[in-house]
C-alpha cells in the first residue's frame, strides 16, 4: 500500500544531490495560490495603525507593495524555485486586535505552481510590517505564515483544513484517492472499496475540509 513515506523527493536526483525539477514538457495552464502570515504588535501599535499615525508613515500601503514586488523576486531567493510569470499577485491587510493579518493570493497561467510565491509575498509583507513598527514596538513578531489554497496543475484544487484536521485525518483520504486513481487507471470499479475505506477511517465521501481533492502525491508541480 502507498503511504507518505514512499513520496519521492522531486528536488532530489538518483543520487541525493539538490536539482531544479524539469518542467520542460509540462503545458501551461492557469494556477493560483493564497497564503497568509499574522504580525503580532501591541495595543499602542494597533491605535497608531488605526489613526494613521505610525511614525514611519503608511505602514499597510508599503507593506502592499513590498509584499507584491516580493512574489515576483521568489527565483531570487529559493535556488531551485522556477522563474515563472507571476501575471496577478494581491496583497490584503486587515488590522485586528492584536496585530495585522496578511492574506496574498497570486495567479500564472505557466508550468508549474505559486505557492512560494504567495508564501514569499505574505512574509516580506510581514516584514516590512515589522520594519516600520519596529520603532514602537520592538517585541512586534511575525507569528505564522502558511499556504490556505492552490488551485490549477495535475494535482488539482487543495484547501487547508481547520486546525484540528490530523495527519492521520489526511492519510485516510490520501490512501482512498489512491484506491480511486488505480481503479481508473485499471478500469476497475473500486469506487465501493473506496466508499468503505472513507466510511473505516472516520471520513465522508468529500474527506475532512482541507484535504487534498485528487491530488498525485508524486506531482513535482504540487511546489
Amino acid at each position: 500500500m502507498y503511504t507518505i513515506w514512499d513520496m519521492e523527493f522531486t528536488h532530489l536526483d538518483a543520487r541525493g544531490q539538490a536539482r531544479m525539477v524539469d518542467v520542460t514538457a509540462k503545458e501551461p495552464t492557469v494556477r493560483s495560490a493564497t497564503a497568509v502570515a499574522t504580525v503580532k504588535t501591541s495595543p499602542e501599535v494597533v491605535e497608531a495603525l488605526r489613526t494613521g499615525t505610525v511614525p514611519k508613515g503608511d505602514v499597510l500601503a508599503v507593506a502592499r507593495v513590498a509584499g507584491i514586488a516580493a512574489a515576483k523576486k521568489t527565483p531570487e531567493l529559493l535556488p531551485l524555485a522556477h522563474i515563472i510569470g507571476v501575471h496577478g499577485c494581491t496583497v490584503d491587510l486587515e488590522i485586528a486586535d492584536d496585530g495585522v493579518d496578511i492574506t496574498a493570493t497570486v495567479r500564472t497561467a505557466d508550468r508549474t505552481g505559486v505557492e512560494m510565491e504567495a508564501l514569499t509575498s505574505v512574509t516580506v509583507a510581514a516584514l516590512a510590517i515589522v520594519d516600520m513598527v519596529k520603532g514602537v514596538d520592538r517585541s512586534a513578531e511575525i507569528v505564522s505564515a502558511k499556504i490556505t489554497a492552490k488551485s490549477g496543475g495535475r494535482s488539482g484544487d487543495w484547501t487547508r483544513g481547520p486546525a484540528g484536521a490530523t495527519l492521520r485525518d489526511q492519510s485516510v483520504v490520501c490512501a482512498v484517492e489512491l484506491v480511486d486513481q488505480v481503479g481508473q487507471q485499471r478500469g476497475d470499479d473500486l469506487h465501493g472499496v473506496a466508499h468503505a475505506a472513507r466510511r473505516a477511517g472516520g471520513v465522508d465521501d468529500h474527506g475532512p475540509a482541507g484535504v487534498v481533492e485528487g491530488e498525485d502525491p508524486g506531482d513535482a508541480s504540487a511546489q
